[in-house]
């Protein structure tokens, strides 16, 4: 069993929002999206998903997008982006899982996920930029989310034989500024790998980069050309 990564799918299946008008790279990129999965993952595998999975603004409206993901190969565990205005409570969003008849898709929202030797948890994050008060509380708040992760993935590391591994739709850090407290939480609990989400159009040699001895991978589909990456 492997352990796959990609973020900020953007599917609007059922809503009007076309993607290309960010760039050639974004043509069709549900079906590049498809067939790249199909190709590399398994059914026994494991995708997460952290953030910007549907442009639909209600719960109902992301069914056909949830729907598609479910069709693909392996268990998918999706978080929460800036974009997913339809997320809700757990409680809702996993009661209309089992309305649509979706079988493969979990939340990751204040828990953790054991996947053999690795343990996989994370939070939405905020924007780095901390000068506005609305804004540190949301990244107070964020880091309180990844807190009641990482505290759910002790309680799942028995004998701590598994690497606990954090995924953020925001970056911890990016050209020299930090996120202090999500990193603050990160060093607290010795995560040394985050992968993260929500940027597009980096250049390449920012595809990976360290936060003390935290190493930080983008995994924006566009940045790896709607092809999950394997983490594990």
């Amino acid at each position: 069993m492997s352990v796959f990564a990609i973020s900020d799918l953007h599917l609007s299946l059922t809503t009007n929002k076309p993607m290309d008008i960010f760039g050639g790279n974004w043509d069709n990129y549900v079906e590049k999206l498809k067939t790249n999965w199909q190709s590399i993952v398994s059914p026994d595998d494991t995708v997460v998903i952290p953030g910007d999975i549907s442009w639909a603004m209600m719960l109902e409206e992301a069914g056909e997008d949830l729907k598609f993901i479910d069709e693909l190969n392996g268990k998918k565990i999706i978080g929460k982006g800036n974009h997913d205005y339809w997320w809700t409570s757990i409680t809702k969003m996993n009661a209309f899982l089992d309305k649509i008849g979706v079988k493969t898709v979990s939340f990751l929202h204040n828990n953790a996920f054991l996947c053999e030797d690795i343990i996989i948890c994370g939070s939405r994050g905020w924007m780095i930029d901390d000068k506005e008060a609305f804004d540190r509380k949301i990244q107070e708040r964020e880091a309180g989310r990844l807190r009641l992760s990482l505290e759910a993935a002790k309680k799942l590391n028995k004998n701590d034989r598994s690497e606990i591994i954090v995924f953020l739709h925001y970056p911890p850090s990016h050209k020299g500024a930090v996120c202090i407290p999500i990193v603050g939480v990160l060093k607290e609990y010795g995560i040394r790998q985050v992968y993260y989400g929500h940027l597009h159009g980096i250049p390449k040699d920012s595809v990976t980069y360290m936060v003390d001895d935290i190493k930080t991978t983008i995994i924006s589909s566009d940045f790896l050309k709607f092809k999950p990456l394997l983490v594990k």
